[in-house]
């Protein structure tokens, strides 16, 4: 290897196909030897350096998962799944073995994991474990750094399904409340006067007896951001355990639809129809006929990119 620079800038120009991420943990984890030597990322590569990397398998020690999720959409540089509730979208330090959708990647695109940090393989936004709906994972580095990109950007646009316990003042508002981890219980978050910036718009779809169907656009991305606003109106989710009223199987929050720019150009928009257990209780409140196009298959749909 001829170039020189950083050791870690002179592998990722080497290695494109490998995120910065994983291009770092190699390094850390000492899989890249300088010379016979572990180095640092930082450290200096001259011209002329012998440059060893060593790629360990992108496996899990767990078994394999066995999971089937619904594909929604697939090219080759982007994958959308509608992941089902109660589905990690990665390895948890409370739950190690647990099934996740980080390893259900691993399971059935190697090769394309192989190329990503091994923890979050293709990771590119994340739900909660009981929120279900669209899921967007990258199949390639450079898709993940643009994809990221878009999130922080927030040139990402979703839309969210929620069945409530109580109903909005307003039929439509956007919720302005900056959301901080709560000092009382860590799991938490809250409304707080020093927490980040988060604002959310609402449409109520349906009320009656205390119950509502809620569409949730939120326009930043923190943590339990719709949940903690919706339970700051009075109208938590149900089945909430944190935020509501709880308990039940899960929160009944849904992911509905996802529009994002394409990595390589155009936009792409991908929906997931609501799942059976939300549409049970959406059918209890009384509120079928408003869910029903809610509940409809919808075909992805990708514009090209125009001058």
């Amino acid at each position: 290897m001829t170039e020189e620079g950083r050791l870690d800038t002179v592998l990722a120009a080497a290695y494109p196909d490998l995120s910065r991420a994983r291009v770092q943990r190699l390094i850390a984890n000492e899989h890249v030897l300088v010379d016979g030597a572990p180095a640092r990322k930082s450290t200096y590569v001259h011209e002329g350096a012998e440059i060893a990397v060593t790629l360990p398998e992108t496996t899990r020690d767990a078994a394999p998962s066995g999971l089937s999720l619904p594909v929604l959409y697939e090219d080759d540089h982007v994958l959308a799944i509608d992941k089902p509730a109660g589905l990690l979208v990665h390895d948890a330090p409370a739950e190690p073995c647990a099934p996740s959708v980080a390893a259900w990647f691993v399971e059935h695109y190697p090769s394309e994991a192989a190329a990503f940090d091994v923890e979050r393989p293709g990771i590119v936004h994340r739900l909660d474990k009981h929120t279900s709906g669209v899921l967007l994972l990258a199949k390639t580095p450079p898709a993940q750094t643009a994809l990221s990109a878009a999130f922080e950007a927030r040139e990402t646009h979703k839309q969210y399904l929620a069945l409530c316990d109580g109903i909005p003042q307003r039929d439509r508002a956007v919720i302005d409340a900056d959301i901080a981890r709560s000092q009382a219980d860590r799991r938490r978050m809250a409304v707080a006067s020093d927490g980040r910036s988060a604002q959310t718009e609402y449409e109520v779809l349906a009320a009656a007896r205390e119950r509502s169907l809620v569409l949730a656009k939120p326009l930043t991305g923190r943590t339990h951001q719709i949940r903690v606003h919706l339970a700051a109106i009075g109208a938590p989710v149900a089945g909430d355990e944190l935020y509501g009223r709880g308990p039940g199987p899960r929160h009944l929050l849904h992911a509905w639809r996802l529009t994002m720019p394409h990595p390589v150009g155009g936009e792409l928009t991908v929906t997931a129809p609501l799942p059976r257990d939300m549409l049970a209780a959406i059918d209890d409140a009384g509120f079928a006929a408003q869910a029903a196009p809610y509940a409809e298959p919808v075909d992805p749909t990708r514009t090209e990119a125009t001058a």
